[in-house]
């Protein structure tokens, strides 16, 4: 039980910087990393709880889990440098203002 706390301990500390991130930061590359340690903090949590239940299942969806995340991060990165291409800026609060 101890080494499950210890894992949730991580995990919620990865969950609060990754809000940290998305809250303070406005650069879309740092958003988007701090939506990956978020996404890791969930994935550990599926491990830890396999583990600690002694099943397989939440291993395998971490894995899936991970084989997404690698993909979004692909997409969101083409689109920030189709952004970047088109405006000369990759700050979030600029997207906006560039409406219309």
């Amino acid at each position: 039980m101890n080494e499950l706390i210890d894992f949730l301990i991580v995990s919620v500390v990865l969950v609060a910087v990754g809000i940290y991130g998305l809250v303070v930061k406005r650069n879309a590359i740092r958003m988007l990393i701090s939506i990956e340690i978020i996404a890791n903090a969930a994935n550990l949590n599926l491990v830890a709880f396999s583990r600690y239940t002694g099943n397989i299942q939440g291993q395998v969806f971490a894995l899936f889990s991970i084989a997404i995340a690698a993909a979004e991060v692909a997409i969101g990165l083409g689109l920030i440098i189709v952004a970047y291409r088109l405006y000369k800026e990759i700050d979030v609060a600029e997207f906006r203002s560039m409406r219309g």
